[in-house]
């Protein structure tokens, strides 16, 4: 009879190392509003994959898109305001 060995210990050895660091979850927290007004406009995309779009989901499309867009536009300046010298050339 032979036994059956498990690979836990093998499987689980480096799981510290797969966990997310400190600085990885707070630019995932950074990034958040920009992910969140991408979903935003992903479901305002779906809703109408199936059917023409009527006024209210283009209002519902552009919507989403500023929003996604100012987002974005956030998240620079946040990241890059720091780091700009101040003054002009």
């Amino acid at each position: 009879m032979e036994h059956i060995v498990t690979v836990q210990d093998a499987v689980t050895a480096f799981a510290d190392f797969m966990e997310p660091a400190d600085a990885e979850l707070d630019a995932i927290e950074r990034e958040m509003p920009v992910i969140l007004a991408d979903v935003e406009l992903l479901d305002a995309y779906i809703v109408t994959l199936d059917r023409t779009p009527t006024e209210l989901d283009v209002r519902r499309i552009r919507r989403a898109r500023r929003r996604a867009l100012a987002a974005r536009v956030a998240l620079v300046n946040r990241t890059a305001g720091p780091s700009l010298s101040g003054g002009a050339a």
